[in-house]
C-alpha cells in the first residue's frame, strides 16, 4: 500500500492541477445558450494566444489522433497528394501510416530516432521537387518517444529558400503550451494539438490551428469527411457555438488552463520547462546514463528519454520503480522499446516536484541494481539553485532599495 500522491511523471497525460480539476467541477449546461457561447468564446480566443496566432483554432471532442486526421482529411486528396514526412520517432511514424490508409503517397526521410527532422534534408527535396509535387511537408515538432525537438523556424526557413508551396504541418501534441511555438510567426499552415499535454487537461479534446492557405486547400481537396469538416465547425464557432455536443467540462478546465499559462506569461512558461529539463540531464549525466537525444540544440523541454545499460531492460526498471516508489515513468515505445525509460517534466510541474521524480529515479537506480554512479539529485538541486539564488540576490536588491 503506498501513501500520498501516485507520481505521474510519463510525458502526458500530464496531472491536472487542483484548480482546472475544481474548475470541471460543474453543471453541464445547455450549449445553446448564451452562457455557453461565452465559454466557447473564452477557449477558441485564449486558444489563439496559446498557438500564438490571429486565425481560426478549431476544437474537436477528440484526442491528438483526431486533430491528426482533421488536418489530413482538410488538406489533402486520396490517390493524387504526396506529402514529406521525417522519421523522428513512433508518433512520426503513426502518423505516416495515418497518411497512408487515406491513400495518400508518402516520401517518408529515414531517421536514426536520435535527432529531430534536418531542415537541410527537408530543403534539398524540395528543391528536388520542381514538378511541385509535394502538397505538405509534415513534422513532428517535440517527438515524444525520443526527447528531440524539432527546429520549426528553421524548416520554414529552409522551405522559403525553395520558395515550394508545399503547405507545413506541424505536430505540437506534446509541446504546445509547453515548448516557445509560433503558428503564425513560422507561417505554419496547420498546428495539430491536444488537451492532456501542456494544456494539462485530461485527454478529450483536439485543436487544429489553420492558416488561410489551408482552409483554401480544403475548398479543392476532395477527401470525404464530416465529423472533422473545419467549415462545419467554423461557421457555429464565430458565435462561440460548435455543431454537435460539445466537451463541455473540459471546456471549463481548457478556459482555466489558458488563464494559468497566460498569468505565467507563456515565455515564463517555456523558461520553466528548458530550467526542469537542464536539471533533468545533469541528473542523468551524473548517473552515467545516456540522453537518447544526441543533438543539444534539440534536447527536449518536455520530456528526457534515457537509455539503459546493455544488460538492463528499461520495463523491468520501470517497474521496480512502481513497485518501490508509486510513480510512473514513460515506457520506450516502438524501435527503443525496453531500451528507454522516460521522465516527463511538463504541466504543473516545478523544481519540489521535479526533485522528488529524480529521487526516485536514483532510488529506483539502486534497488534494480542498475550501474550508475550516486548524486544525480544532488546535481539537478545545484542547477536549480543557480537560479534561485539569482532571484534571491535580485529580491534582495529590490527590497534594499
Amino acid at each position: 500500500m503506498h501513501q500520498g500522491r501516485h507520481f505521474l511523471q510519463i510525458p502526458g497525460p500530464s496531472p491536472v492541477p487542483d484548480r482546472i480539476l475544481r474548475a470541471m467541477d460543474m453543471p453541464v449546461i445547455d450549449h445553446r445558450s448564451a452562457e455557453f457561447a461565452a465559454l466557447g468564446r473564452a477557449v477558441l480566443e485564449g486558444s489563439q494566444k496559446v498557438f500564438q496566432t490571429k486565425g481560426p483554432v478549431v476544437i474537436f471532442p477528440s484526442s491528438g489522433t483526431g486533430a491528426w486526421e482533421a488536418a489530413i482529411v482538410n488538406t489533402l486528396s486520396p490517390g493524387r497528394d504526396k506529402v514529406l514526412m521525417v522519421e523522428t520517432g513512433h508518433f512520426a511514424t503513426l502518423w505516416r501510416q495515418m497518411a497512408g490508409r487515406f491513400g495518400i503517397e508518402v516520401d517518408f526521410m529515414p531517421g536514426d530516432w536520435r535527432r529531430g527532422a534536418d531542415p537541410a534534408q527537408i530543403e534539398a527535396r524540395l528543391a528536388a521537387d520542381t514538378a511541385h509535387s509535394i502538397k505538405a511537408v509534415m513534422v513532428v515538432h517535440n517527438e515524444t518517444s525520443t526527447g528531440a525537438t524539432s527546429r520549426i523556424a528553421d524548416i520554414r526557413a529552409a522551405i522559403d529558400r525553395t520558395s515550394h508551396p508545399a503547405l507545413l504541418m506541424v505536430d505540437t501534441i506534446s509541446s504546445l503550451g509547453s515548448v516557445d511555438y509560433r503558428h503564425d510567426e513560422w507561417k505554419v499552415d496547420v498546428s495539430v494539438s491536444c488537451s492532456q499535454k501542456g494544456f494539462m487537461l485530461p485527454p478529450g479534446l483536439g485543436f487544429n490551428a489553420i492558416s488561410e492557405k489551408a482552409r483554401a486547400a480544403s475548398r479543392t481537396n476532395n477527401m470525404p469527411r464530416s465529423y472533422f469538416d473545419w467549415e462545419e465547425m467554423l461557421k457555429p464557432n464565430a458565435k462561440g457555438f460548435f455543431p454537435y455536443t460539445p466537451a463541455t467540462n473540459l471546456l471549463y478546465g481548457l478556459r482555466e488552463a489558458i488563464a494559468m499559462l497566460l498569468e505565467e506569461g507563456l515565455d515564463n512558461v517555456f523558461a520553466r520547462h528548458q530550467r526542469l529539463a537542464a536539471a533533468t540531464r545533469a541528473a542523468v549525466n551524473q548517473w552515467g546514463l545516456e540522453v537518447l537525444c544526441q543533438e543539444p540544440s534539440e534536447f527536449s523541454p518536455v520530456l528526457t528519454a534515457v537509455m539503459m545499460p546493455p544488460g538492463h531492460d528499461a520495463d523491468q526498471f520501470r517497474k521496480v520503480v512502481l513497485d518501490n516508489f508509486n510513480m510512473s515513468l514513460g515506457a520506450g515505445l516502438s524501435k527503443v522499446a525496453g531500451k528507454v525509460f522516460r521522465i516527463g517534466h511538463l504541466g504543473e510541474c516545478n523544481e519540489l516536484t521535479l526533485l522528488g521524480a529524480l529521487t526516485g529515479v536514483e532510488m529506483g537506480l539502486s534497488v534494480a541494481g542498475v550501474p550508475h554512479r550516486p548524486g544525480g539529485v544532488e546535481a539537478a538541486m545545484r542547477l536549480l539553485e543557480q537560479r534561485d539564488q539569482r532571484n534571491a540576490s535580485s529580491h534582495l536588491k529590490v527590497v534594499s532599495t
